[in-house]
């Protein structure tokens, strides 16, 4: 049943943060830094503490508690992390959702599977699976066999991103990716992907705040296994270190474009993209919400991090498909993406039960 409940939860959250970049596409007028920010308010700042209050009395004292060295290690990995979810933008801007999320998420799965067993390999923790166990066992080698699994779907995904710039005309491309170019939304979805990973490490290095949620939980409901929202104070740490990223980089790009003035500028639908921005906001953070209710169910292992990244792969894919960004490329350039996706889909089949070994 835990299993179960932390597959449902994994692909609520994985639906969510698939779909998040929806809303900013009816934003109009205004700069991608401007609309960036304002979802991002929303997300790194007022929905976690309000998230937090709701579902973790006295959260801001065990906030408060915790030690030096684990709310800086949290707030720096969040800053890594903040870097990745910052080009994670500027990917999608390039390669559209389906490309974009396939590649930067892809790598972001490969990457955050083995993380925190790397994490444990010189952070010793009784119960923790370092990298050496990993590679000593027969489960350990099936995760990391689903990992180069993933790398390889990712490279199938990239090939058909090459094909699909190869058969379009750049009119055709912009039909569906205003902004579409491969070479630099590749580098950037490669750059973007490995430091989101660092967001599964954030959690570990915070964990000791969720250890504290979920013991007081259980100290107030006793045989009612973990606390679904333990995870909610981590996540407070972690985002205000992906705010302080990207809110110097947007404001750069604010001052360095004048794009400050759409905030006042009357001839754009300022109150509605203030909406359709909070909204993606908002629903980029229940991702997490959700994973950390996932995580509760099947540990914050290598098999909680791939299944909440292949949701949102296949999610972004659906709306993709929705938003016609494969339109006009040839039978086989469409088979060839969905090759990459079904590979990088077994590759958490493969994952899945390594972790269970």
């Amino acid at each position: 049943m835990n299993a179960l409940l932390g597959i449902l939860f994994h692909s609520i959250g994985g639906f969510a943060s698939g779909s998040f970049y929806m809303p900013y596409n009816k934003v109009k007028g205004w700069a991608w830094e401007s609309f960036w920010i304002v979802g991002g308010l929303f997300s790194w700042l007022i929905v976690p503490p309000i998230a937090a209050w709701l579902t973790i009395p006295n959260f801001g004292a065990i906030i408060a508690a915790a030690s030096t060295q684990i709310l800086v290690v949290t707030f720096i990995m969040g800053l890594l992390w903040g870097i990745g979810g910052l080009t994670y933008g500027l990917g999608v801007r390039y390669l559209g959702m389906s490309l974009g999320n396939s590649v930067v998420l892809g790598f972001c799965a490969a990457f955050g599977a083995v993380v925190p067993s790397i994490y444990y390999t010189f952070n010793p923790t009784e119960g923790k699976i370092s990298f050496t166990d990993m590679i000593a066992s027969s489960g350990g080698q099936l995760v990391l066999l689903g990992v180069l699994v993933c790398l390889a779907g990712i490279a199938i995904a990239g090939k058909a991103g090459m094909m699909k710039e190869r058969e379009l005309s750049k009119e055709q491309q912009s039909a569906s990716v205003a902004e579409f170019s491969l070479v630099k939304g590749l580098i950037i979805a490669v750059f973007s992907g490995i430091l989101s990973s660092f967001f599964n490490f954030a959690i570990e290095a915070g964990k000791p705040m969720a250890d504290v949620a979920n013991e007081a939980w259980k100290a107030l409901n006793p045989g009612e296994g973990e606390f679904l929202y333990q995870n909610n104070v981590t996540y407070i740490i972690i985002l205000w270190g992906g705010l302080t990223t990207n809110f110097i980089w947007t404001t750069i790009l604010s001052l360095k474009n004048k794009s400050y003035k759409n905030f006042t500028d009357k001839k754009t639908p300022i109150t509605k993209n203030v909406i359709f921005s909070a909204l993606a906001g908002t629903t980029w953070f229940l991702q997490f919400f959700f994973y950390g209710m996932g995580e509760s169910k099947l540990g914050n292992g290598a098999s909680s991090w791939i299944l909440h990244m292949s949701t949102i792969i296949l999610t972004a894919n659906m709306w993709g498909i929705v938003r016609h960004e494969w339109k006009g490329v040839s039978s086989k350039t469409k088979w060839t993406i969905a090759t990459g996706i079904t590979v990088i889909i077994l590759s958490v089949f493969i994952v899945g039960i390594g972790n269970s070994l």
